[in-house]
């Protein structure tokens, strides 16, 4: 039997997103026209806006292989997420609570912990003037979280193994401090939990039908009311510039879009 075409599943005039992978990092994606791959092109709802789309795929992509096929959350599971307020952290924030984790989130300042409240988090800690190991703690009576999401690295890593739970799963995202850290297995062995790496890319070239597949159910949690991405700004294109210097000096929550020329 003949295999459809690709892009066979859109056609022209459909409202769509793409992931644009060629090219780097942005991969032409901050244009007015861009190139992109038949087969990254996604139909989108027509219940979701421009805007929430461009928000949505990345963070939440990352967001969902990262709770559900490396940590295998669980429902009533302690989620703690570091750098709540931020895209990637905000979007595991929503999607912990959409799978029944009770979710503690940390973020840098008093505006960002209470964002992190809004996007549902069960406690937020400030961890610039707080002990987030103690209060993950005392949140959980002793047993710790279960799930630990660290797009941040450095001491971050290092203080979440010390509040991690027997059988616990501590997702390595990335690196934001600046600093990798190194891994004591050691005590991964004596504490019993596991260290996993997301490297959400990676699931486009090796499992690109688990990719799709996650697309259907972030639409799905989308539609249904139990995520939405947080836009904490609306740039023009021509402050495309300034908008990225935002996110790269932790000034923005959530995401920052770019809006097309008039």
């Amino acid at each position: 039997m003949q295999s459809a075409p690709a892009g066979a599943h859109v056609k022209e005039g459909d409202r769509v997103l793409a992931l644009l992978q060629t090219g780097g990092l942005t991969g032409g994606g901050f244009a007015e026209l861009a190139d992109a791959s038949p087969a990254t092109v996604v139909p989108i709802p027509e219940q979701m806006g421009y805007e929430d789309a461009s928000a949505l795929m990345l963070t939440y992509q990352t967001g969902y292989f990262g709770l559900h096929r490396r940590a295998h959350l669980q429902p009533g599971e302690v989620l703690l997420v570091h750098a709540g307020a931020g895209g990637v952290g905000s979007a595991a924030i929503q999607l912990g609570k959409a799978a029944g984790a009770r979710v503690v989130a940390t973020a840098g300042s008093e505006p960002k912990v209470e964002l992190c409240r809004q996007l549902g988090a069960d406690l937020a800690v400030n961890y610039k003037d707080g002990d987030f190991v103690q209060a993950v703690k005392e949140f959980t009576s002793g047993a710790g979280a279960d799930v630990v999401y660290d797009p941040v690295g450095g001491d971050v890593y290092d203080r979440s193994t010390k509040c991690i739970a027997f059988e616990g799963r501590l997702v390595v995202v990335g690196f934001t401090s600046g600093r990798i850290p190194t891994a004591a297995v050691n005590h991964a062995l004596v504490k019993n939990y596991s260290i996993v790496g997301l490297h959400w890319g990676l699931y486009n070239q090796k499992a690109p039908e688990l990719v799709a597949e996650a697309t259907k159910e972030l639409f799905r949690l989308y539609l249904s009311g139990r995520i939405k991405p947080h836009i904490s700004a609306r740039r023009p294109f021509a402050e495309a510039p300034e908008a990225l210097a935002t996110v790269a000096e932790g000034r923005s929550t959530g995401k920052v879009v770019i809006l097309p020329s008039a």
